[in-house]
């Protein structure tokens, strides 16, 4: 008999991945291409040692969901609809999936995240941005 652990950051993670279609770093890069809005919700100082995603949009995990439900008056422009197709971004790949799930409890149905974070994204060789973050408070 298996016995499936049902509490703990563990089993909370695999319930928020078990509802996303999580995507690599070049389904990443392609969805943002299709028009995705890419969300960073890496810390300042993580930034800093990783650079900047490049068409990324900075915000911090804490507002992330009434930054992005379009019936919050604390929305951002992009913020136009719950057929939004967003991907989260962390260091890791780690909160990235618990906000995506976030977004989607809030009606974002597309939300999702990028497996293994910028980590990932460096490994694969892709580029990073030039200038300063977009960041939104």
């Amino acid at each position: 008999m298996t016995i499936i652990e049902t509490r703990g950051v563990d089993a909370l993670l695999t319930r928020a991945r078990a509802g996303l279609r999580r995507l690599d770093p070049h389904e990443t890069l392609a969805a943002v291409a299709a028009g995705a809005l890419l969300i960073d919700t890496r810390t300042e100082s993580q930034r800093r040692v990783q650079g900047e995603l490049p068409g990324a949009l900075v915000i911090d995990r804490t507002v992330l969901e009434w930054r992005l439900d379009p019936a919050s008056p604390d929305r951002i422009p992009e913020a136009t609809g719950y057929d939004l197709h967003v991907v989260v971004v962390c260091r890791q790949g780690y909160s990235s999936s618990l906000a995506a799930a976030g977004l989607q409890a809030v009606g974002l149905r597309r939300a999702t995240d990028l497996i293994g974070g910028v980590e990932a994204w460096l490994a694969a060789g892709l580029p990073m941005a030039d200038g300063p973050a977009d960041v939104r408070l």
